[in-house]
């Protein structure tokens, strides 16, 4: 059985860091590409980062430069350190796993899904 298990949310006031992480179980973690989304209050679900097998990294224009994806293969564990939070980064984040080779930001393309975290920014 997969299990995606996200946490490191909270409340944090615009400017500063947060680390999420989402501990893997139930699957090859290593050959999966991995992606974090997030879904705002009213909005609808959208992609935020993914990091692939090889380690390749794709980000959405919005947090480019701000947001960092990382994976741990020998602890089955992807990261999204977050960086000079803004308040529009208000959202529950979810982490995602998927079999696709090529980088994917389409959520219909993913496979697993945690449950989620909210991370609620404060201006």
């Amino acid at each position: 059985q997969v299990q995606l298990v996200e946490s490191g949310g909270g409340l944090v006031q615009a400017g500063n860091s947060l680390r999420l992480s989402c501990a893997a179980s139930g699957l090859t973690f290593s050959i999966y590409q991995m992606g974090w989304f997030r879904q705002g209050p009213g909005k609808e679900r959208q992609f935020v980062a993914t990091i692939r097998r090889s380690n390749s990294t794709y980000y959405s224009d919005s947090v480019k430069g701000r947001f960092t994806i990382s994976r741990d293969n020998a602890k089955n564990m992807v990261y999204l350190q977050m960086n000079s939070l803004k308040s529009e980064d208000t959202a529950v984040y979810y982490c995602a796993a998927t079999t696709r080779l090529g980088i994917t930001a389409s959520q219909s393309e993913y496979d697993y899904w945690g449950q989620g975290t909210q991370v609620t920014v404060s201006s």
